[in-house]
C-alpha cells in the first residue's frame, strides 16, 4: 500500500475509487465504506483510496496502526490530508472540481450519509452526487451502521472508551482495541519484588481507556499469550510516565525488544496507589485469578 501525507500538492493519480472521512478508528461504519471501494477495485480495477482529513487531536488508531490495517485489507492508497486553511476554506465544488476529479481523477466515490466537505461544511452527499453528475464520476451514499439504536461514530466510541466499557468499544471497532509497541526495560520490580511483566510505553497520540487493570492477550507475531495489564503511572512506584504493563500467564520467555500487540477485552479495576509492595502483590494475585476467571468462562476468538 501506498501511504502519502499531503503537504502541499495532491498526487495525480488515475481511475480511483475514493472514501473520505476522518477515519479515527476505522469502525464497522469505516469498513463498509472501505467494502465498497474495495468491491469497485475488484470489479474494475480502479485504485482504492482512502483519503483520510487528519488533525491534531489523540486517535483511536494511531496513524501507523490505521496503515497497517488499512493494508492488510487490501487498500491501495491512504492519503492523509492535514485540516489546514487551504482545506478549510475550499468550497465544495472546488474540492471536488481540483482535487477529487483533478488530481485523482476518481471514478467512484463512496460516503457516509453525514459526511460533510468543503467551507463551512456546505458541501452534503446529495451535493456530491450532482457533482458527480457533473463531472462523470459514480456516487455511493451509505447509512449509517448502528448499534442497538445509536448510530455507529468514533464519537459514540471515544465516550465507551473514556468509561473503560472495552466490551462494547471492541464490538463498535469491529476488532479488539489495542496498544503496540516494543517491549522496553522497567525498574525490574516486578521480576524481583512482584510479578515478571512487559511494559510498552503507548504513543503519545494514542487515545487510550483509563487507567486501571484489564484483561488482555498479547500478540507477539504468531504467539499469543493470555495475561492481564494495567494502564496508567503505578502509583504504588511513582512512575512519571503512562505505562502499559502486562503480566502473561503461562509465560516465561525473554521478550525484550520485541513488538508487541496488546489487546484489551475488558476492565478489571481502576488503578490505586497502595501502602507497601506487599498489599500490591496480593491484590495483583487477586487480578490475576479475575484474569484467568475470564478466559475460563469466555472463548476468546484468537
Amino acid at each position: 500500500m501506498e501511504y502519502l501525507r499531503i503537504d502541499g500538492e495532491f498526487p495525480r493519480l488515475s481511475n480511483c475509487a475514493v472514501t473520505l472521512g476522518k477515519f479515527d478508528g476505522v469502525h464497522r461504519g469505516h469498513r463498509k465504506l472501505v467494502e465498497k471501494i474495495l468491491k469497485r477495485k475488484d470489479e474494475e480495477g480502479a485504485t482504492a483510496v482512502l483519503f483520510a482529513f487528519v488533525s491534531s487531536s489523540k486517535m483511536i488508531l494511531t496513524n501507523e496502526e490505521r496503515k497497517k490495517l488499512l493494508e492488510k485489507m487490501g487498500v491501495d492508497v491512504l492519503l492523509e490530508c492535514p485540516l489546514d486553511n487551504r482545506i478549510r476554506h475550499m468550497k465544495a465544488d472546488a474540492f471536488v472540481r481540483e482535487i477529487l476529479v483533478g488530481d485523482l481523477q476518481a471514478s467512484y466515490v463512496a460516503v457516509g450519509e453525514d459526511f460533510r466537505f468543503g467551507f463551512e461544511r456546505k458541501g452534503t452527499p446529495r451535493l456530491l452526487r450532482e457533482l458527480g453528475e457533473k463531472y462523470h464520476f459514480d456516487v455511493d451514499i451509505l447509512p449509517k451502521e448502528m448499534e442497538g439504536r445509536r448510530k455507529i461514530s468514533s464519537t459514540y466510541i471515544r465516550e465507551e472508551l473514556g468509561r473503560g466499557n472495552m466490551e462494547k468499544v471492541n464490538s463498535l471497532l469491529g476488532q479488539n482495541f489495542s496498544v503496540e509497541g516494543i517491549v522496553e526495560h522497567g525498574r525490574g520490580l516486578g521480576h524481583k519484588v512482584l510479578f515478571p511483566t512487559t511494559n510498552l510505553v503507548p504513543s503519545p497520540k494514542k487515545l487510550m481507556p483509563p487507567a486501571g487493570v484489564y484483561v488482555t492477550v498479547s500478540r507477539f507475531g504468531e504467539t499469543i499469550y493470555e495475561g492481564i495489564t494495567n494502564v496508567g503511572y503505578k502509583p504504588t512506584v511513582g512512575e512519571k510516565f503512562l505505562g502499559v504493563e502486562t503480566y502473561l500467564f503461562d509465560c516465561r520467555e525473554d521478550l525484550y525488544g520485541q513488538n508487541c500487540v496488546v489487546e484489551f477485552l475488558k476492565f478489571i479495576r481502576q488503578e490505586q496507589k497502595f501502602p507497601s509492595l506487599d498489599l500490591l502483590r496480593a491484590q495483583m494475585k487477586k487480578d490475576i485469578a479475575s484474569g484467568k476467571r475470564f478466559f475460563q468462562e469466555n472463548l476468546v476468538d484468537k
